[in-house]
């Protein structure tokens, strides 16, 4: 069930991001309302990257990873960044992902030495911090564009 918000709550782009947060906020990524379900995972992997890069994206989602895949998680993920137009970020996903999820689980099994892993992680890392924040300007955007989606919007 939708969260109901008044026109009044939501009259600029600061209100409708922290509605939209709140929103996902309440689900998991086993929702099926497509909307929603794209909606939490971009903003998963903008909170993480944002907050400790690639290496704190793939603990957290790690059991999800394990659930669906890598190849699955990696097309969804690059599919939502290409819609809202940050193809940029689909590049370093596309380049690097995979390869990340590979040796994220080879050193946990200690199949590698920790420097393999963490010399990827630091190239999309960097990549990912030379596009300077555009990532979130775009889901700003994203937000705006799907927030009476996920949110019932009345009437004050």
């Amino acid at each position: 069930m939708k969260p109901k918000m008044t026109r009044k709550e939501l009259l600029d782009t600061d209100n409708i991001w922290n509605a939209i947060i709140t929103a996902i906020s309440e689900v998991d990524l086993s929702t099926k309302d497509t909307v929603l379900n794209e909606a939490l995972i971009i903003f998963q992997y903008y909170s993480e990257l944002e907050g400790g890069g690639h290496e704190n994206l793939l603990n957290w989602l790690e059991s999800y990873i394990e659930e669906i895949s890598i190849e699955i998680y990696i097309n969804k993920l690059i599919t939502i960044l290409e819609k809202i137009g940050a193809h940029d970020y689909a590049m370093i996903e596309s380049k690097y992902g995979q390869e990340m999820w590979r040796l994220y689980i080879a050193l946990e099994k200690e199949e590698v030495e920790e420097d393999e892993f963490y010399n990827v992680i630091k190239k999309a890392d960097d990549e990912y911090h030379k596009l300077d924040g555009i990532l979130e300007e775009l889901l700003e955007t994203y937000f705006v564009s799907i927030h009476t989606d996920l949110i019932d919007v009345v009437e004050d």
